[in-house]
């Protein structure tokens, strides 16, 4: 395994000029994992990079009921953080490391941005529309109960009433991340609540 471990060293530097040591301080994963990773992406993407294309035809093999490329769509950009049209494994793995383990406040964040697709600062009652659509498309036309139509821009009413505080039509990252921890901290409470009883 010694030699495994060189020789992806050497092909690492070849696609990434940073190195690994670089990637481990800049992201949340050991050295093992980010072999581990590096080596599944490469495995779906021998150049180093992936478009858009690719990324949702690897998306949909984890969706096969439902139409995912509008919500892989919006996860490519989540992703593509140089708005250069391809997926590097930097980006990928540091989108990664957000998401699985960064604080609560960098997970917030992120999925503002997520939700903020122009990012103008304030999530739209659209911008929520359109990625509630991709969501339910992606589940697919078969699931039971089967999905009314104005399901979606129901769940986006309710966020808004949650979320949009002074009620100008438009949440702001503040009012989202605000929103986000009182509802984390009510769950906390009813779950120690459930222990203690």
């Amino acid at each position: 395994t010694e030699s495994s471990d060189e020789e992806f060293q050497i092909s690492f530097v070849c696609h990434r000029p940073e190195g690994l040591e670089i990637l481990e301080e800049q992201t949340k994963f050991s050295k093992r994992e980010l072999q581990f990773l590096y080596r599944a992406f490469k495995n779906e993407c021998p150049s180093g990079v992936v478009d858009e294309d690719v990324f949702k035809l690897i998306y949909s093999q984890f969706f096969p009921q439902g139409d995912s490329s509008n919500y892989a769509h919006f996860l490519f950009e989540a992703f593509d953080t140089n708005k250069n049209g391809c997926l590097s494994f930097q980006e990928f793995v540091a989108g990664l490391s957000l998401i699985l383990r960064g604080s609560m406040y960098d997970r917030l964040n992120w999925a503002f941005n997520f939700y903020d697709h122009d990012k103008d600062g304030f999530i739209t009652k659209e911008e929520m529309l359109n990625i509630m659509k991709a969501v339910y498309e992606m589940m697919g036309k078969y699931v039971s109960p089967p999905i009314q139509d104005d399901i979606p821009r129901e769940h986006v009413e309710r966020f808004f009433q949650k979320m949009d505080r002074n009620r100008d039509g438009v949440v702001t990252v503040e009012e989202f991340i605000e929103s986000c921890q009182k509802v984390n901290l009510y769950h906390s409470l009813l779950l120690s609540e459930c222990k203690t009883n």
